[in-house]
């Protein structure tokens, strides 16, 4: 079983899913017999069967000849238009730890391995597979936490997105090394966010009785157990524009939406977090995690208890990490249009050093840029994702963390094809604005970085105005 340093050793330290991309150049196939134990397997132990083995989030396994043997020419069309393993960001900006490039000749050897008829082998050449711990990525939790109950997913109907408290019944402050969220049935647990109630914010939502998104004078309104935004709410694609370069809704400090402090997540691409050691996540004594569940219908009455593993820190860390979202609410993409394009922005009154970013949108998503802006002017871009995949929420760890000085600005760029050129377009005829249901659009901006630990000077700038 991997240990928590272990895995990180491995670069396994923002959230994770099966990450590669391949240079461009062409290489002479392999001239010798290409055989799966001696030549193949290695690649796939490094590289796929991180996802790709039994019970995971790959379709299925590539751990032995017999789980993989039947898919050959799957994979070696896949490798060859460099689909899968999947990987989205633009090369010419940043590195990534998650970042698992195949070399040029990795790329040959399988497609040789094919060609030659996907031979076997010598078993006495097939190198030890890697151990996992039994049902959890980041090693055995410290603490397990799991719905109090078992849920019912109806067969059909609209998406459901629910919330489900669970106390920690912490007695001391606990600092989080790594988190993981279990779905208890992967089929209809679309996506889980994982959010810290502090017992501050546990008073304040019941004094208050209801949260910003429910008060009379929000943009949205309730569709079931959704929220949308409504078509007659304030259009405003550049959201950088307001606030003096604030973003037209920033999803908060904390990186909630008064639902709390982000903790970790669930959704395609995406299973767990492994934070540098000297960092962690604060769980204050007495807090709530709040699960965020959105339920897809399959047809079939499901069953779902899910659950989130936590590890914890061997000692208080020097550097508290911090997700944010940084969005724009207020945006609509117009029917038809191919390349709408909508901006988020927001100003940092600390020093601040960012350690990953998650891009998301839903199906009319085309591309996204973070870009920031330096106090004496200078601008330049952090992460493009030319190729944005709904169906792939790909974190990117940076390897050297990128220390950003106060007073600087973070522009979040996205694209949306609402056109009838973009396949997964669910109606091209009407207009779209944010919304939880996969039918509607969200442009958020996800990043995670660093502050140092015992400060309590303000880490964004100003807040955003009419919220």
């Amino acid at each position: 079983m991997r240990t928590v340093t272990q895995v990180m050793a491995l670069g396994i330290i923002g959230f994770f899913a099966l990450t590669a991309t391949y240079s461009s150049g062409q290489a002479d196939s392999p001239k010798k017999q290409v055989t799966f134990t001696r030549d193949v397997a290695p690649i796939f132990y490094k590289n796929c069967v991180i996802c790709h083995r039994p019970n995971d989030l790959a379709p299925m396994s590539l751990l032995t000849y017999r789980d993989a043997r039947p898919w050959a020419k799957a994979i070696r069309e896949k490798v060859l238009t460099r689909e899968m393993p999947p990987w989205h960001a633009d090369p010419r900006y940043g590195e990534f730890v998650n970042d698992r490039r195949l070399t040029e000749q990795e790329i040959q050897t399988i497609v040789a391995w094919v060609d030659q008829g996907a031979k076997e082998g010598d078993p006495k050449d097939l190198p030890p597979a890697p151990q996992f711990p039994e049902g959890w990525h980041i090693g055995k939790p410290d603490v397990v936490l799991t719905m109090a109950e078992e849920h019912t997913v109806e067969a059909e109907g609209p998406d459901d997105y629910l919330y489900f408290t669970i106390p920690t019944n912490f007695k001391e402050d606990r600092w989080v090394q790594a988190a993981e969220v279990r779905p208890g049935n992967r089929k209809v647990v679309h996506h889980v966010i994982a959010f810290i109630q502090t017992p501050e914010m546990i008073a304040a939502a019941a004094r208050a009785g209801r949260g910003r998104r429910d008060s009379a004078a929000s943009i949205f309104y309730r569709d079931g157990t959704l929220f949308r935004v409504r078509m007659d709410a304030p259009v405003y694609d550049d959201g950088c524009s307001r606030d003096n370069g604030g973003s037209a809704f920033g999803v908060g400090e904390d990186g909630g939406d008064n639902f709390g402090r982000l903790l970790t997540g669930y959704a395609p691409g995406k299973d767990w977090d492994v934070w540098p050691i000297g960092t962690a996540k604060k769980i204050p004594a007495g807090s709530n995690i709040l699960l965020q569940m959105h339920y897809t219908k399959v047809g079939t009455v499901e069953k779902d208890r899910t659950s989130i593993g936590l590890i914890f820190a061997k000692e208080p860390p020097k550097k508290t990490i911090i997700t944010r979202g940084i969005a724009n609410h207020y945006f609509l993409v117009p029917p038809g249009a191919e390349n709408h394009e909508v901006t988020a922005c927001a100003k940092f009154d600390r020093d601040i050093t960012i350690i990953g970013y998650m891009p998301h949108m839903h199906l009319r998503g085309k591309d996204m840029k973070y870009e920031v802006v330096y106090p004496d002017g200078k601008r330049e871009t952090l992460l493009y994702v030319p190729k944005y995949d709904f169906n792939w929420q790909q974190t990117y760890t940076l390897k050297e963390p990128k220390r950003i000085p106060a007073g600087s600005k973070i522009i979040v760029t996205a694209h949306f094809d609402n056109s009838a050129k973009n396949k997964y377009n669910p109606d091209p005829t009407k207009p779209v604005r944010w919304g939880d249901p996969t039918y509607d659009e969200m442009m958020i901006g996800w990043m995670s970085f660093t502050v140092e630990e015992g400060s309590s000077r303000p880490v964004v700038a100003s807040a955003p105005k009419g919220q």
